[in-house]
């Protein structure tokens, strides 16, 4: 699935547990906060441009993936032998 939430981009930019929430049904960059001391709080910009940067990068894979299916599709492999070779 295609990652779509802040959540996802801040568990991208380091390792562990390092964030929270102060409302954690409410996850939003007004609610981040920093349980790891070590770190510090990235800004909003920042999270914004790492989470498009984890989208482009889910974007591609699935462009390659299509890409790589049409070819062996131009070579006469069938569907269920792509899906033999690639598992999916």
């Amino acid at each position: 699935m295609r990652p779509s939430t802040i959540e996802e981009a801040l568990a991208q930019m380091h390792n562990g547990q390092w964030f929270g929430w102060s409302d954690p049904f409410n996850k939003i960059y007004a609610n981040l906060i920093i349980i790891d001391s070590s770190k510090s709080k990235p800004t909003e910009n920042e999270i914004n441009t790492k989470l498009t940067e984890i989208q482009e990068a889910y974007d591609k894979q699935i462009s390659d993936s299509t890409s790589g299916k049409t070819k062996l599709k131009d070579l006469g492999l069938t569907d269920d032998e792509i899906k033999a070779l690639l598992g999916a």
